[in-house]
């Protein structure tokens, strides 16, 4: 029953790579690359198990249900609106494995779609489902299982790729992780686990920008700086996510992002999500990436020298051979990449750029989120009224964020 979590062979790739700011190379690729490409891609499908392709309906009030030349039935079923302009085809490889794998993400998909009765739903909830990305349709093409989507935008990783790894204006950490949280706590209340959050995961619904030319950068190599006008998001990629009452893989998520439980192989469940966007929280802020290795022990060194030592019980739980009998992590210090992760690594708090109270709040949350043991890990559903998330334990003088969710 290892069913869905193909992805997770590509995990330890890399091993002997010296860790690198930002290779990208490095980072986990999935079975679903969402590349957007044309449609005459089909015929090259080998690339990559799937490929995403702008489908554009035509304009006009001429497609306003009326989908005659389907053969009678409609693919994206009556929908009383037409359609938006633009949609995103993903196209899976004709091989099995991933074809299973597709099944599983659209089985998912189907459960988080919008319910059709609309009377005794949470308000919080319902919020959070529209901040999961929308399937429309999905079919069989000749042994390619294809998967309609609503069209989105870049990812908040190759947004801020694109902008040389500068880090998110305060206001939009602010924003990408509350609608983040919401859609995750909606996932959590649904007895579903993502397992996969990272920033590539996290798509703008518009990536249109603004750019500026701050005046304190004349030293800088980068003169100018890219804002997106609207910082909406979605979540995608439900191909890893886990139903509680399903088989849990022994390794879940991209490296960067791992928890501390499922290194440790602990077992996981919801928290292991919290400690993903604990993770991105701190890379929207500082545009870094938190754990930049691709070895379990270095990555727990790395985790004792921002965060702290692990707690005595879990070291000597864990079936792992990172620690000794003490509970202390084997770890040399005065070795190469003890060196490194010393100096590359500082305690959680001394990556703060200033110290207003808005900044101590998001730090106070990125080390909740980031508490060693899953039970006593903050949830989702109490980090919306941390002070970071939550609008209405702010003080009115503060400035509220200049954004709401355009659903």
């Amino acid at each position: 029953n290892t069913h869905h979590h193909h992805h997770h062979n590509h995990h330890h790739h890399h091993h002997d790579q010296p860790p690198s700011a930002h290779n990208n190379d490095n980072r986990h690729k999935t079975s679903s690359t969402a590349a957007a490409a044309p449609p005459q891609a089909a015929a090259s499908l080998n690339q990559s198990s799937t490929t995403r392709v702008a489908a554009t309906t035509t304009s006009g009030s001429q497609n306003s249900g009326s989908q005659d030349d389907s053969g009678g039935d409609e693919p994206l079923g009556s929908r009383s609106r037409p359609p938006p302009n633009c949609l995103a085809l993903k196209i899976i490889k004709n091989i099995g494995k991933y074809r299973e794998a597709a099944k599983f993400e659209i089985n998912v998909l189907n459960h988080i779609k919008k319910p059709a009765s609309s009377d005794n739903l949470n308000e919080i909830t319902e919020a959070g489902r529209r901040l999961c990305v929308q399937m429309l349709d999905w079919f069989d093409y000749h042994g390619h299982i294809c998967i309609l989507f609503e069209m989105l935008g870049r990812s908040v990783f190759d947004f801020m790729k694109m902008n040389h790894y500068q880090p998110y204006p305060f206001q939009h950490v602010r924003a990408i992780g509350y609608q983040l949280t919401l859609a995750v706590n909606f996932l959590h209340k649904n007895k579903i686990t993502h397992t996969d959050l990272k920033p590539e995961n996290i798509l703008f619904v518009n990536d249109a920008y603004d750019i500026e030319y701050p005046n304190n950068r004349l030293n800088s190599k980068v003169k100018q700086y890219l804002v997106v006008k609207d910082p909406t998001i979605r979540l995608i990629d439900f191909g890893s996510a886990t139903f509680d009452d399903e088989h849990h893989s022994k390794v879940v998520s991209t490296r960067h992002y791992r928890a501390i439980e499922v290194i440790l192989e602990l077992g996981w469940s919801q928290p292991c999500d919290v400690w993903s966007i604990g993770c991105i929280l701190f890379e929207l802020y500082t545009g870094i990436t938190m754990f930049q290795t691709h070895d379990n022990r270095e990555h727990i060194a790395m985790m004792e020298r921002i965060l702290g030592t692990i707690p005595w019980r879990m070291a000597t739980r864990s079936k792992t051979k990172y620690f000794n009998r003490h509970g202390w992590l084997i770890w040399d210090e005065n070795s190469s990449t003890g060196y490194y992760v010393r100096r590359n690594c500082r305690p959680l708090r001394h990556y703060m750029t200033s110290h207003t109270s808005e900044e101590l709040d998001l730090f106070d949350l990125i080390d909740l989120m980031l508490t060693y043991e899953p039970n006593q890990r903050i949830t989702c559903s109490q980090a919306l009224r941390h002070p970071f998330l939550d609008v209405r334990s702010r003080s009115k003088t503060e400035v509220q964020p200049g954004w709401t969710p355009s659903y």
